[in-house]
């Protein structure tokens, strides 16, 4: 799986003008899956996400994790970022997951994110979101399982 995460002051999705999550200070995560991709993978990207360390200690230091700041948690679907760039003027999309095996490890991460973490919202598969993002930093980090 990926995990494109970004430390944010505040973020949320929109969907059709309704807003359907948001988040104050914490993590945005913009999330892709592979084919081989597993439940295990799933469980490891939210073990990851909660414990990879990108916010300031007291010294200024990225020293601490969300699980230590108790800040909010966004993922957010993206099938794009497992798109194949490498030829061409158009993404392939044929290195993504089918949608069937996505949206099911997708729903896996949430779930296990939920079970660590207080504040964790998200996107809706398979819908046209408006993600909107204040980037702290900027700070921002390509997360592979």
């Amino acid at each position: 799986m990926i995990g494109l995460l970004q430390r944010v002051t505040r973020a949320g999705v929109d969907i059709e003008g309704e807003t359907v999550a948001r988040i104050e200070t914490g993590l945005l995560v913009l999330v892709a899956v592979n084919p081989e991709d597993t439940p295990a993978a799933a469980q490891r990207l939210a073990e990851r996400l909660l414990t990879y360390r990108v916010f300031p200690d007291p010294n200024g230091r990225m020293n601490l994790a969300l699980a230590d700041t108790g800040g909010g948690l966004l993922l957010v679907p993206q099938f794009t970022l497992a798109a194949r760039t490498d030829k061409g003027t158009r993404a392939s999309f044929t290195s993504a997951a089918p949608p069937d095996q996505a949206r099911a490890l997708f729903e896996t991460l949430v779930t296990a994110a939920r079970g660590r973490h207080a504040d964790v919202q998200a996107g809706r598969f398979g819908a046209d979101m408006a993600v909107s993002l204040t980037n702290d930093g900027p700070v921002t980090f390509w997360l592979e399982t």
